[in-house]
């Protein structure tokens, strides 16, 4: 009996010791795996990485459409824009004319 009180007293003077280091242990854990941790915050890095990129090329894409848009208006309008829609949307060629179609892939 003597030796398991003794044994207890040695083993409480270490608990302190021992339940810092198991809450050291669990923090670093969260702190690299966790939901907020270091490797969510490199995965939301490459993420947003790729949506910038996207934006770019959407608005590149926007802005081309924007400039064929304004050569349509009335106010502005470009006669070689035009006849490239009508022969577009109407299917319309002089007899003359020779077509040649592109694949645009």
């Amino acid at each position: 009996m003597v030796r398991l009180r003794e044994r207890l007293r040695r083993s409480a003077k270490h608990l302190p010791g021992l339940v810092g280091m198991c809450a050291v242990v669990y923090f670093g854990y969260h702190a690299i795996q966790g939901d907020r941790g270091l490797l969510t915050l490199i995965t939301l890095d490459n993420r947003v990485a790729s949506v910038s990129h996207q934006v770019e090329v959407v608005k590149s894409e926007q802005m081309a459409l924007a400039q064929r848009v304004s050569l349509m208006r009335p106010a502005s309008l470009d006669r070689d824009m035009l006849e490239e829609q009508v022969r577009l949307v109407l299917n319309y060629t002089h007899p003359n004319d020779v077509v040649i179609q592109v694949d645009e892939r």
